[in-house]
């Protein structure tokens, strides 16, 4: 991926309700052309998705991140789930003991192999 393609993705993402094809040119400071080449390949790679939508009656697109599934691999550690997960502290996560108990044995178990 290139750097303005990962650039364009970031940007994407950091947009929850998406941006618009034709803000996201703008933004990164790069013609209308150059951009639609930008979006159809992280289309092509199932990055993003795109949506038809009339702004001022002018037809553009509306570009979404495209959530992706969670590897169940990242939230277990042997058969204790991550305790961040619907955890409604307000803590520090260096100083919490749930994490660093989960972390330990996430390390454990990694290293029992």
């Amino acid at each position: 991926m290139s750097d303005q393609e990962e650039e364009a993705l970031k940007i994407i993402q950091s947009h929850h309700q998406g941006v618009l094809q034709s803000d996201l040119w703008k933004i990164l400071g790069i013609d209308s052309r150059k951009c639609s080449r930008i979006v159809k390949r992280l289309l092509d790679a199932g990055l993003i998705e795109r949506v038809e939508f009339r702004s001022d009656g002018i037809k553009t697109y509306l570009l979404q991140a495209k959530k992706r599934a969670i590897d169940p691999c990242v939230i277990l550690a042997g058969k204790e789930i991550l305790p961040c997960i619907g955890c409604e502290r307000e803590c520090d996560p260096e100083e919490c003991a749930l994490l660093l108990d989960w972390m330990y044995h996430l390390a454990f178990e990694e290293f029992r192999g």
